[in-house]
């Protein structure tokens, strides 16, 4: 049975157990802090964890999700206060991916004036070219299980107002989230 599937759609019960934990390492800035913030606010099935240290950070960091009943966990890695890394790994052994964080803009950072409620679920979209390449195809369900909020998560809202979209120009990922106004 997929998990992304219920067999009853208007069933009530939830049957996607996907839950995705974000941790930073030491060292994050302000701004980077921000953004893991703000990522922790677009997504209901998340679980946070303190910063921990980058030595030994894998088995570590396995045992938390376990802990946790976590499958999937965002780990942002920042090197000497400027580069900034995220981690995508499916928890414990699973494929993982690492991205380069750059070009952030938090929204406290923009001034938002949008209406995005907190736990309302996403819309999720992706550039065709995801279903092109090998690797790409494996980025994508990777980042469906970790963004996407199942239908009937206890913490969700019932209604979609916000779609993040995912976009591979030039061999880089860009991640935007749009409001969705009437």
């Amino acid at each position: 049975m997929n998990a992304f599937k219920d067999a009853d759609p208007n069933s009530k019960d939830w049957k996607n157990r996907q839950r995705t934990m974000l941790l930073s390492s030491r060292g994050v800035t302000a701004n980077q802090r921000q953004l893991i913030n703000d990522i922790f606010n677009l997504i209901a099935n998340t679980k946070r964890e303190t910063k921990i240290e980058r030595k030994s950070q894998k088995q570590i960091i396995d045992d938390l999700c376990l802990e946790r009943s976590c499958n999937n966990y965002l780990f942002f890695e920042s090197h000497k206060h400027t580069d900034l890394f995220m981690w995508l790994c499916k928890s414990p052994a699973g494929p993982s991916l690492k991205f380069e964080v750059k070009d952030v803009h938090t929204t406290l950072e923009l001034k938002l004036q949008g209406n995005c409620l907190k736990y309302s679920r996403p819309l999720l979209s992706f550039d065709a070219s995801f279903d092109l390449m090998p690797h790409l195809k494996l980025a994508k369900e990777m980042l469906v299980h970790a963004f996407n909020t199942p239908k009937n998560h206890p913490k969700s809202k019932p209604f979609i107002d916000h779609v993040l979209s995912f976009t591979y120009v030039e061999g880089k990922i860009f991640f935007r989230v749009h409001q969705i106004v009437n």
